[in-house]
């Protein structure tokens, strides 16, 4: 079964080299890794997915949790989440074939980004199942690829909120409430005091 680990890691030289060594050690191919900037400064989002056992993948999330510099890790597979992946596709066009590629762009709800006299380049967004679509129909065709970049996975849980995020949504609240009651003390207060 694939895991899609989801993990908040310290911004710091060798975390990822120290992650692909445990799936190294563990001999589990990474299909597909994803790091970037989080909400919380000084931590970066990981998303990594692999192919695993169920039983695999409850070691892998505790012996990722062990790694030094790794905050939190969740395990989100099977958990109704938003995944997307982002692809680059150049492509050889001519005056001929262009306005082909514009169509089957648009049927896709993709989008051109840079156009050149003997080829264009189109970025798309969505789940691996569309982009593989386009990239099949534009292989079957009498179009040429050039190149491809992809990036892995994004994924987010579906209305579910990470501890920090309570915790922020819990201080919100928190200060709203004292907001409130500062205001009613106040009230109070404003129609004890004032004279007549």
């Amino acid at each position: 079964m694939l895991h899609t680990f989801v993990s908040y890691v310290e911004d710091k030289p060798g975390v990822l080299t120290r992650v692909a060594s445990l799936f190294r050690r563990l001999n589990i191919n990474i299909i597909s890794l994803t790091v970037g900037r989080s909400e919380r400064p000084g931590l970066s989002r990981l998303t990594l997915v692999c192919e695993a056992s169920a039983e695999a993948g409850d070691r892998i999330r505790a012996s990722m949790f062990k790694l030094e510099n790794v905050i939190d890790v969740d395990d989100i597979a099977g958990a109704p989440s938003v995944t997307r992946e982002l692809a680059l596709i150049k492509v050889a066009a001519t005056k001929h074939t262009r306005s082909a590629i514009f169509e089957l762009v648009e049927v896709f709800r993709a989008r051109i980004v840079d156009l050149a006299p003997e080829s264009l380049l189109i970025e798309m967004t969505g789940v691996e199942s569309k982009i593989e679509g386009l990239i099949q129909v534009l292989t079957e065709g009498d179009n040429r690829i050039l190149e491809i970049c992809r990036s892995g996975k994004m994924t987010m849980r579906r209305g579910h909120h990470t501890s920090s995020v309570l915790r922020a949504m819990g201080a919100a609240a928190e200060t709203e409430r004292d907001d409130s009651a500062n205001q009613l003390q106040q009230a109070q207060e404003g129609a004890v005091v004032q004279p007549d």
